[in-house]
């Protein structure tokens, strides 16, 4: 075990303040697997995942001097990746409509992509239609029901990353799963 990974992440922190930055590269080493799988969650795809969490490190790296050590490391950096994911949706919108009003002029005909052996699979299917009807859900009900169910946080670390009350995680929770029912 090296050092560092006997540290607590407030005592990397505030070493990474001090300018030491392979403190910083282990809260990276530390965390980036976590956040990955939730942005990947929360915005469906693993490229535009990718890049959420590398802005959620360098955001969090430019706030280091914010983060109460007395508080988990985790649930911090998960928030600011949640906002990551909540801006770049955002956007995402705005250039579904920019696309959808733009001509595509001599764009090249894109063919569909075939089915796999795996995905003609039955349980495969009902997975794919599952996760896409997650990703169409509102922002507000799939982050509470990416982070409690897919992920398995506790209500409270739940609550706390998102802001809100832990009655509020129960009913978007509830409601998700009545609106992933219901489809």
């Amino acid at each position: 075990m090296t050092l560092a990974a006997a540290e607590s992440d407030g005592d990397l922190a505030a070493r990474s303040l001090g300018g030491d930055q392979r403190a910083f590269a282990e809260i990276v080493s530390r965390h980036k697997q976590f956040l990955y799988g939730l942005t990947v969650r929360l915005v469906g795809g693993p490229d535009d995942a990718l890049d959420l969490v590398q802005e959620a490190f360098v955001s969090a790296h430019g706030a280091l001097k914010r983060y109460d050590p007395e508080r988990p490391m985790r649930t911090w950096l998960a928030r600011i990746a949640i906002n990551k994911a909540r801006d770049w949706r955002r956007k995402e919108r705005v250039r579904a409509v920019l696309r959808s009003v733009l001509p595509l002029g001599d764009a090249p005909d894109i063919a569909a992509d075939e089915v796999s052996v795996e995905q003609q699979v039955s349980d495969r299917a009902e997975l794919d239609a599952v996760r896409r009807q997650i990703a169409k859900m509102p922002a507000k009900l799939r982050e509470v029901l990416v982070l409690r169910t897919i992920e398995g946080l506790p209500q409270t670390q739940v609550a706390e990353m998102l802001g809100i009350s832990e009655k509020s995680v129960e009913t978007r929770l509830y409601r998700a799963r009545r609106h992933l029912a219901e489809r």
